[in-house]
């Protein structure tokens, strides 16, 4: 009986462009570890850091129900470990349904100031991947706080409305800002929390926007900031020179085009990581200004398709994004292209990028065994997870790439990849930040970037940080909201997650105590970080065992779709034959393999996730349900 008179009743002709994409190339078992680039001497045994830097979430908004997925009909499903614990989330699922005061009883939904859109917190589904921005600024997130009530998020952060349409607020209005995410839509990522460690208690260093969250990553500081003119972004404190908790673009930057612009003074764990001669690397999407887009685009206006709330394509390379442009010690400002091979890149032997790259190089030099001892990465813009211009679909598709080539590669053994956000985007959390730094900036004509939390022009009631000269530095209010935090690598604990006080600077204090740097100064938060060390286990290497490979569009192990692969190539040969191996290949949404022989293709679509067959007369055919208990993936005995 043939594959299709078996399910015949299920066919339905779809229009459906396919091409050959990468091959996944899933090695099954831990590589020979390697030295590559990496300092001889780290207090751990970490000797490569990979932090991917993301955009624009809290920790709610992807792990409210954590480890509990609702796994409705045509999503992927996430399969529950008995084993793995719970986090301070917003509640859990029952039946399907969710139980817990936060979900039935949200004080967002009784607070009168919200209006008609206090609502509960809801479940958005997989096909809701793309949303509107919501509002991060500084003051309008303190505000949302409430005095710590956690109770305004729909009247002061909340927006309903992007690309002029009131679409991709999914009926919910301002209280879209109340909406979560769960392992049916942010798949991979709970993949790699249920594998490897997560924090439930990491913060941003301060409230507000990307840049901000930008510059603590790297420096713990968004003071001394001199913009090129005045501007509400900066709160003035010495002359021209003030502390930067908005957004703007690096002064210099070719690709920067505001007509405001700002400047940092201070020190970077660049310049910490030079002074020891420890190779390192950041690397953002678009900053190769030689490359031409398949649309034709180039340049600082290189593009690509975006997450459809944003109504059209987006910049590949997003200025204000870029952590190390903002300091004259570390800015390749032209852009310039390195004049070393791969093998080289992040290296002393480079003295033309001052250590600034595009993702495709970070590619390039793992590609040809080298990987710097640290690695900053950002994702072009549409993969970078920021609500509108993209979503957690199209950024899951960076993740697993990322992670599945680090995991493949001979770096692996002594890795750790730090998977952590920039800001929250206004999206509700209901755990209030410990306040660790205040601030007392008062503007009634900026209300958006000066404090609100427990009064106007207050945050918090103690005396901020001091710079080197013993001035206190205001604008920096913080932990601001809170964000995930996930490790993966061989050291981390498995299926754990930690509670210790963590924030951005963290992840800057290991580096510094790894490579045995020193300290930022100036003020720097990491003076006051908690410490990463928690969600490592460095007693108990796992060794050579599997890896987590994970298929870009589901998100779920890669090994489950190729095993289903291979059943169907061997229960059906009459249908896919081929001459030579065959190997996965994907091409956004479709994770797929040709058969030469027979001139067809079999696949799962990470859209609805049904298996659809083409045969040689190219009428693709939905072949049914890939997840579900009577789906393929039952049939094949693959689950």
């Amino acid at each position: 009986m043939s594959m299709i008179h078996t399910i015949n009743t299920k066919l339905q002709v779809t229009a459906v462009a396919a091409s050959i994409s990468l091959a996944l190339g899933a090695a099954l078992t831990l590589p020979a570890q390697a030295s590559g680039n990496a300092s001889a001497t780290t207090a751990t045994p970490i000797k490569h850091v990979v932090i991917i830097f993301q955009e624009n979430v809290s920790f709610d908004h992807y792990f409210a129900t954590y480890p509990y997925a609702a796994n409705l009909a045509n999503e992927p499903t996430f399969t529950m470990s008995p084993l793995s614990p719970s986090v301070n989330g917003l509640g859990i699922l029952v039946n399907g349904q969710p139980v817990g005061p936060l979900l039935t009883n949200n004080p967002n939904a009784s607070n009168p100031a919200n209006g008609s859109d206090a609502i509960n917190p809801f479940r958005l589904s997989h096909s809701q991947a793309s949303t509107c921005d919501q509002d991060h600024n500084y003051g309008d997130e303190q505000r949302a706080f409430d005095g710590g009530l956690m109770d305004a998020f729909p009247s002061t952060v909340g927006t309903s409305t992007c690309a002029g349409s009131t679409t991709y607020s999914w009926g919910k209005g301002k209280g879209i800002v109340v909406g979560y995410y769960d392992g049916n839509t942010v798949t991979a990522l709970w993949n790699y929390a249920q594998n490897f460690a997560m924090s439930d208690n990491s913060y941003s260093t301060t409230f507000g926007p990307s840049t901000p969250g930008a510059l603590n990553l790297v420096a713990g500081n968004t003071y001394p900031a001199t913009p090129s003119a005045s501007s509400p972004a900066v709160v003035a404190i010495n002359g021209g020179t003030g502390t930067l908790t908005g957004d703007l673009q690096p002064t210099g930057d070719i690709c920067s085009v505001a007509a405001i612009t700002t400047k940092m003074g201070g020190k970077n764990i660049g310049d910490l990581l030079n002074a020891k001669g420890v190779s390192w690397g950041a690397f953002m999407g678009g900053f190769d200004l030689t490359v031409t887009n398949a649309d034709g685009s180039t340049g600082c206006k290189r593009q690509s398709p975006a997450s459809a709330a944003n109504g059209g394509p987006k910049l590949d390379y997003i200025p204000h994004h870029a952590w190390f442009q903002y300091y004259a010690s570390t800015a390749n400002l032209s852009h310039a292209r390195p004049t070393v091979p791969p093998s080289q890149y992040g290296t002393s032997a480079d003295t033309v990028t001052n250590h600034q790259y595009d993702i495709h190089d970070f590619f390039d030099a793992l590609n040809a065994n080298n990987l710097p001892a640290v690695s900053f990465l950002k994702a072009p813009g549409f993969q970078d997870g920021h609500a509108a211009y993209s979503d957690p679909l199209l950024e899951q598709q960076f993740l697993v790439k990322t992670i599945n080539a680090i995991q493949q590669s001979s770096f692996w053994g002594d890795t750790a990849v730090i998977i952590a956000y920039d800001d929250s985007d206004g999206w509700y959390d209901h755990q209030m930040a410990p306040i660790v730094n205040s601030s007392a900036v008062s503007d009634s004509n900026n209300v958006a970037n000066t404090d609100q939390l427990n009064g106007a022009g207050k945050c918090g009631n103690g005396t901020p940080l001091k710079d080197a000269n013993g001035n206190v530095i205001q604008g920096r209010c913080g932990y601001g909201p809170r964000q995930p935090l996930l490790v993966v690598s061989p050291y981390a604990k498995k299926n754990y997650v930690d509670h210790t006080l963590t924030d951005q600077t963290s992840i800057l204090r290991f580096i510094e105590d790894n490579w045995n740097t020193g300290r930022i100064g100036g003020g720097s938060f990491d003076a006051l970080a908690g410490t990463l060390s928690n969600l490592f286990d460095f007693t108990s290497y796992r060794g050579a065992g599997p890896l987590l490979l994970l298929d870009p569009n589901t998100g779920n192990p890669a090994s489950q779709i190729s095993c289903f692969l291979d059943w169907g190539q061997a229960a059906y040969s009459n249908l896919f034959a081929s001459s030579s191996a065959v190997s996965t290949q994907f091409v956004t949404p479709y994770s797929y393999r040709y058969y030469g022989g027979t001139n067809s293709y079999l696949g799962v679509s990470g859209t609805d996730t049904h298996v659809y067959y083409e045969g040689p007369n190219g009428v693709i055919q939905d072949m049914g349900a890939f997840y579900s208990s009577t789906g393929w993936l039952t049939t094949s005995g693959c689950q």
